[in-house]
């Protein structure tokens, strides 16, 4: 890490914003000293939907793996602003491309073993570990160990391309995601549209920020301080001094997306309880209670208060 002048907070703080020059350093050095030809993939191995954060869940949530795939390419820039997927059809064929910022001739394979590996693990997800594509480009000439890329990739590899690239049937692109759910793709999209605006002021950004984690159903300060690359602290200081706290915005953001998710009657409470981070369904209840005048189930019916109730604490998080 120290070689490549990499903090070495990033290991503790995945959402750490660090340098691609330096990352792609990393990679190869790395595969330099192990001896492993094939680093990029083991590192792709063990990646997935979760490892690129925001971006991972719009991704999870969309209603088929055509859409998912053009929401990946669309907001990937976000998670890795060196990286970027171009989706191109034809009659039969999808090619999935990945073009690295700066890449030559020359590039560092590892930087793309890793991050092609990791679009073909994300895309496998979507269907199911027996899903494999119709081919694989690599621009690089071939490794000593070819048989290592068929078994990743699980269909022909072939290298000296001109491009890198993961290529899919037109009906792949058709299937559905049973787990999709189309009310949250919506919300998310939303959010992440949000915050590529890069709102300047601190309320702004954690309020972008909470929307989204909440969304996810993984939304803690500390959570808020790793995507923001800073310490609760800084948090806590630059909301006071604007006038707010983290609990009135997370809150604020709580209201606005419960009165949404409970517009769905097959939706389980106790669900709806533990993505907004309460301690249990009954906490929910209560903070609903105080929050609109009523409980959930007459809010359902269509029952709205006139008047505002008067505010009250919030409920502890789970």
């Amino acid at each position: 890490m120290r070689k490549v002048r990499l903090p070495l907070t990033c290991l503790d703080k995945p959402d750490t914003p660090i340098a691609v020059t330096g990352l792609r350093r990393l990679l190869e050095l790395s595969a330099q000293m192990s001896g492993a030809e094939d680093f990029g993939l083991r590192l792709a191995e063990r990646g997935g939907l979760t490892n690129f954060g925001a971006v991972g869940l719009i991704v999870r949530e969309q209603a088929t793996v055509g859409e998912a795939i053009e929401a990946f390419s669309r907001f990937i820039h976000i998670h890795h602003d060196g990286m970027r997927l171009d989706v191109a059809r034809n009659k039969k064929t999808v090619t999935v491309a990945l073009h690295l910022r700066g890449r030559q001739p020359s590039a560092p394979r590892q930087s793309i073993d890793m991050a092609l590996g990791s679009v073909h693990r994300i895309i496998q997800s979507l269907f199911g570990h027996d899903w494999r594509p119709q081919e694989v480009h690599l621009h690089y000439p071939p490794p000593h160990d070819r048989k290592r890329y068929r078994d990743f990739f699980g269909c022909r590899v072939t290298f000296n391309a001109e491009d890198d690239a993961i290529l899919l049937s037109v009906h792949d692109m058709e299937r559905r995601i049973p787990s999709a759910h189309p009310l949250i793709a919506s919300y998310l999209r939303k959010r992440i549209e949000a915050i590529e605006t890069r709102p300047a002021s601190w309320e702004e950004k954690v309020d972008e920020v909470v929307r989204l984690l909440l969304a996810g159903g993984d939304c803690t300060v500390e959570r808020v301080a790793e995507h923001l690359a800073c310490t609760r602290r800084t948090i806590h200081r630059h909301l006071a001094a604007s006038g707010t706290s983290f609990s009135a915005i997370l809150d604020a953001q709580r209201a606005d997306l419960v009165v949404k998710l409970i517009d769905d009657p097959g939706r389980p409470l106790a669900d709806i309880a533990a993505q907004l981070g309460f301690s249990a369904q009954s906490a929910m209840a209560r903070w609903f209670r105080g929050r609109f005048g009523c409980t959930i189930t007459a809010w359902r019916k269509g029952v709205r208060p006139l008047a505002k109730p008067a505010d009250v604490p919030s409920a502890s998080a789970a």
